[in-house]
Formats: structure tokens, C-alpha cells, sequence
């Protein structure tokens, strides 16, 4: 084995051999006079030494190259060359090219094959450094090799990056623990479609479970097998299906909101109130808070809100003098009140301010099932297969109206078809059913935890910067979302739940969410401002790194979409070549068929 990838290093393309000044962390190298020509910036590269009676493997990529021609700094070269151009005897012929290393996986060869161990001396000089290519990546990884998922290119260069994605349980390519990762980048940078091939490595483990809680609805499409704009359309839906992975895609409509306290708030939010004169602010908590517990103490269940005699019974109430004095004190008030409450129209009210509300509780809906009782049938460990559970949280979903007819009532017994109402939704009901799904996300993973059972579950959040911002949010229950999502960070992991982040930025992000973030992929967009600064603190103040990070190109200043080029830089223990902690660069596959091929999903 040691013999065979000997070879192939011999066989390899040496560029350079190990210069003055090296040391454990970063190597300088003495490019050769046949390489100075080729790209060398962002190449994974590889050389040999020995170390305690061992032949070792160290791994790096190539940051930075350096042109030093000392004869050209010298003043009065200067001075000739200001006039001249160049000097024959000197320009050219005297340049040396300089290269720095930086090492991220270094390997012993052992009788068991090849074992990660550390760069504890520095080679000497005249160590040849050789390109790694996919033939060297094969032999040194082949015990591995079952385990390997492939998103990608090194930057720049041909050899494919490997990395792995363990599932949070223990036993064969197993991680024994959950982790959470975030993957970050302004529009358009690739990390939805970054976030998909995750989702396909996660997928091909039948006892994980995947959830995607999907605030615009692109995930969701995709399941579904429908048309997503951009030139990258991953046929998610197909992959799946030919993983053998259950996939169940739920809109708001099939959500069954089972919580008096989310009736309130849901009321408050809508028109509702509105159109009976009382704005928002302390007097519509009020009635909404009294009409949600009166009509509980009147034996009305949430289920049946949307029926007319609950409706009848709501009415009832605000008709009612006594009830009228707990929002609103002063007699005026509820004369205007009772005055816009006497002109309503009580069949539109009906039908236009109140089913939109209370048909988000009713439980008949064809398909639609309560949120625990979801996320049950997804925590459940006894399925040979464990699905991936989309719920689409967009407004396109709430306000659909086409389908079929709905036989409405009205009042004095004549009947209405009508299309589906459309439920009432915006930013505001869309927090307070994510604050309904984390409140069931974080109970399942505590009950769990007490039975001694890993819930082997990664859970998606797209937006996130949206939903757990850095600065206060501007209501209450974006404020409880934030604080749940912060929680959930710190907590669930031991329960056997890792979190995966999507966010256009790092800066706004919370702070304590970074913090808890075991991997990360960054894509282009963060280099300047604040971004940059959040960037330089995460990645730890690894200059050269950082340098190459910049050089980053914005993917649609491409001249054509073959010739788009979608780099991230990625940090933590997502490759067999990062062990040593430093950030590695790839370009992002930019063709679907080359992704299914390479990780066999095609």
C-alpha cells in the first residue's frame, strides 16, 4: 500500500520544494523554474518526510506566491531600470518565485494504512512538493472511501474535495454527536443550492431524519418537483425518490395550530379587529386575550372555531356590555364600538375575517394534521426509512385559493360555493407558527433525551439572519423565536439534533448562534465592512486565508453560465483534510450532472 501511493506522489507534478523560513504551520516553498508559469494559488499540494520511524503525508493548500528579485531592489538597479525598462543580465533570470503552504491534514503510514497524526517537525529544505491529484486522494482516503461526498472542486484546480457528512448517531459513518453548521453569502452566491447537495449527503442515511422549515417556499417546490428559477435546477424530488427516502411536504394548510394563546395573537394580528374601530395597541390585546378565554369557558374547542355557531358565540360576546368594559373603559368608546359593531355585516365578517383566522385550528382539513403530531411521525426511531419533512411557511401557500369548492354557510340557511378562504398570514403569523414548530422541536428532543435515544435529526433554517437577528427584533414574538432558535442552538445538540443555518450575512446574525456553529461554508460577499470583520473573528485571524477569501469572484460577473464559478471557503471537521482546524477552498460544482455522477445519485 505505502509502495503504491509512493508511486503515485513520484508520478505526481512536483512544483517546488520546502524553503527558508517553514514552520509547523505554514510552509514556504521555492517554486521551480518549470512551475512559476501555472496557477498555483488555491492548489492542494503534498509532500513527504519522516517522523518518528514513519513515512508521513502532509496535506496544505497554496495561499500566496510571492516574486522576490533582490537585484531589482537595489537603488541604483532601479534607477537603470527606470530608464532602460529591464536589465537583461538580471530582469527574469534573477527572479525568485515564492510560495506559502498552509497545512490541513497530515498522515503516517502505519501496517493498518494511513492514520491522521500531526506535522510535529519541519522537513528539510529541498523537500519536494508535489500537486495532488484525485489518483493520490483515492489511495490516501480508501478506507474511507464509502464515506466520502464530494460538493465540489479544490479551488481552481481539477482534484475533487472530499468530504464527509456524518450522520448524529452512533455506529457505522456515524459522528456520535449532532453539530451545527451555517453556510453564508449575499444572493445569488450559491447557498441554497450549496444547501441541497447537504440535504442529499444527509439524505442517503435511512435512519436520519430531515426537517426544512421553509420561510419563501424553494425548498418546498423543489421536493415537489417544480420548477425553481436559476440555471442550477437539482432534481431533488428524483434523487430522493431513488434514495428510497419518504419525502412529505407540508404547507401552512396542513398545519393544525393547537394553542389558544396563538388564537389571541393570530386575532390581534388580523383585520378583524380592525374593522370594529379598535387599532392596535393595549385595548386589542385586551378584547383579543377576553374573546379567546370566554369563548374557551363556553366550552368552544379550537377545531370548531371555524363553524358559524362558534362564530355566533363570538359575536354574542362582543355584543356584550360586560365584555365591552374589559377593553374599553370609557363609555364614548363603547358607544363607537357598538356603533361600528350595529353596521357590520356579519356574513362578511364571517366569511372574510374570521374563517381566514380560525381555519389555521381546524382539524378536518383534507391532509392536515396538528404540529405534534408531525413532528412525532418525524421523531419516530422504529422507521426503516425516516423522512424529509418540508414545511413550506410562504405567504404563495397561506393565500392560495384555488382547489376545490367549499360549501360555506350563511346566515338564514342559504349556502355559499366558494373557493377555499384564504387563511390570513404575513410576517407576524409566519413567527408564531416557526415558534409553534421550535416549542415542538425542543419538547420531542427533551422527551427523547429521557428515554436515552439520539433523535438523529438535522433541522433546516432558511433566512436565518431574519429570524434570529443580532439587533432586538421590533415585536414580542420575533423576540420569542430569536430567543428559542438561541436556545435551541445551545441545548439540542446533545439531544441528538444539529441545526442547519442559511443567512445572506454573518454580521446580523446572532452572536451566540455563530458561537455554537461547528462548520461553516462561507461564499462570496463577505469581504468588506462588517462582514468582513465578523469573517476575520470566526475564521481566527488567519491572514493568508483571509487573502484568499478575498480573491473571491461574484459568480454573474461570469461571461456566460458554463464559466460561473461558485467558491466557498470552509472550516471545521467537514473534510479528512481539515483535521487541522484550517479553512479549505472549493468551487461548488456548476453542472448537475457532474454532482450525480461523482457522488453516484444519477
Amino acid at each position: 500500500m505505502q509502495k503504491n501511493l509512493d508511486q503515485l506522489v513520484d508520478e505526481a507534478e512536483r512544483i517546488g520544494v520546502i524553503g527558508s523560513p517553514s514552520s509547523t504551520s505554514e510552509m514556504a516553498l521555492d517554486i521551480l523554474a518549470g512551475a512559476v508559469n501555472k496557477k498555483l494559488v488555491g492548489e492542494l499540494a503534498l509532500f513527504r518526510y519522516h517522523q518518528d520511524g514513519l513515512s508521513h503525508y502532509a496535506l496544505g493548500q497554496i495561499t500566496e506566491v510571492k516574486l522576490r528579485n533582490v537585484w531589482h531592489e537595489d537603488p541604483t538597479m532601479r534607477s537603470l531600470i527606470r530608464q532602460r525598462g529591464r536589465v537583461d543580465a538580471v530582469s527574469e533570470r534573477q527572479d525568485t518565485h515564492l510560495g506559502e503552504m498552509t497545512i490541513s491534514a497530515v498522515f503516517s503510514a502505519g501496517s493498518n494504512g494511513y492514520r491522521p497524526s500531526i506535522l510535529g517537525t519541519v522537513p528539510a529544505t529541498g523537500t519536494p512538493i508535489h500537486l495532488v491529484n484525485d489518483a493520490v486522494l483515492s489511495e490516501l482516503l480508501s478506507p474511507y472511501r464509502d464515506q466520502l461526498f464530494y460538493l465540489g472542486h479544490v479551488y481552481g484546480s481539477k482534484p475533487l474535495l472530499p468530504l464527509w457528512f456524518k450522520h448524529f448517531d452512533t455506529g457505522p459513518q456515524g459522528a456520535g454527536e449532532a453539530y451545527h453548521l451555517g453556510i453564508f453569502g449575499k444572493t445569488g452566491s450559491g447557498k441554497s443550492v450549496l444547501a441541497k447537495m447537504i440535504l442529499l449527503a444527509y439524505a442517503r442515511y435511512p435512519k436520519m431524519a430531515l426537517l426544512v422549515i421553509d420561510p419563501q417556499g424553494e425548498f418546498a417546490k423543489e421536493a415537489r418537483g417544480e420548477e425553481v428559477p436559476g440555471e442550477f435546477r437539482l432534481p431533488m424530488k428524483d434523487v430522493l425518490e431513488r434514495l428510497k427516502k419518504p419525502v412529505q411536504v407540508h404547507g401552512v394548510r396542513d398545519l393544525v395550530l393547537d394553542r389558544w394563546e396563538l388564537f389571541a395573537q393570530i386575532l390581534y394580528e388580523s383585520p378583524f379587529f380592525e374593522q370594529l374601530s379598535i387599532p392596535k395597541g393595549e385595548n386589542r390585546q385586551l378584547a383579543a386575550s377576553t374573546l379567546a378565554d370566554r369563548l374557551q369557558r363556553a366550552k368552544v374547542t379550537l377545531k370548531d372555531l371555524h363553524t358559524h355557531e362558534s362564530f355566533d358565540r363570538a359575536w354574542m360576546l362582543l355584543g356584550d356590555e360586560n365584555v365591552q368594559k374589559v377593553f374599553y373603559r370609557t363609555e364614548g368608546s363603547r358607544a363607537r364600538f357598538q356603533s361600528m359593531y350595529d353596521q357590520a355585516d356579519r356574513n362578511f365578517f364571517f366569511t372574510n375575517y374570521w374563517l381566514p383566522v380560525t381555519q389555521l385550528f381546524r382539524e378536518d382539513r383534507q391532509g392536515a394534521q396538528k404540529v405534534e403530531r408531525l413532528l412525532a411521525a418525524l421523531f419516530n426511531p422504529d422507521q426503516a426509512q425516516r423522512p424529509l419533512v418540508v414545511i413550506d411557511l410562504s405567504a404563495e401557500q397561506a393565500t392560495q385559493t384555488t382547489g376545490s369548492l367549499n360549501t360555506l354557510p350563511l346566515f338564514g340557511g342559504d349556502q355559499l360555493q366558494s373557493p377555499r378562504p384564504p387563511l390570513f398570514w404575513n410576517e407576524m403569523i409566519q413567527a408564531l407558527v416557526i415558534k409553534r414548530l421550535l416549542e415542538g422541536i425542543r419538547t420531542a428532543a427533551e422527551y427523547a433525551y429521557k428515554q436515552n435515544r439520539s433523535l438523529n435529526t438535522l433541522v433546516l433554517m432558511d433566512e436565518a439572519h431574519r429570524l434570529a437577528p443580532r439587533e432586538d427584533p421590533d415585536s414580542e414574538e420575533k423576540k420569542a423565536v430569536r430567543g428559542i432558535l438561541i436556545d435551541a442552538a445551545r441545548t439540542t445538540r446533545k439531544y441528538g439534533v444539529g441545526w442547519l443555518f442559511i443567512s445572506q450575512t454573518l454580521s446580523s446574525l446572532h452572536r451566540e448562534i455563530l458561537e455554537q456553529l461547528r462548520i461553516f461554508f462561507f461564499g462570496f460577499g463577505l469581504g468588506m465592512g462588517a462582514e468582513f470583520k465578523a469573517l476575520s473573528e470566526l475564521v481566527g485571524g488567519r491572514s493568508k486565508a483571509l487573502d484568499l477569501y478575498q480573491l473571491f469572484r461574484d459568480p454573474h460577473s461570469s461571461f456566460d453560465i458554463a464559466s460561473r464559478e461558485y467558491s466557498f471557503m470552509t472550516i471545521g471537521p467537514v473534510s479528512p483534510l481539515s483535521f487541522a482546524g484550517t479553512p479549505l477552498f472549493f468551487n461548488a460544482f456548476n453542472t448537475v450532472k457532474e454532482f450525480l455522477d461523482t457522488n453516484k445519485l444519477g
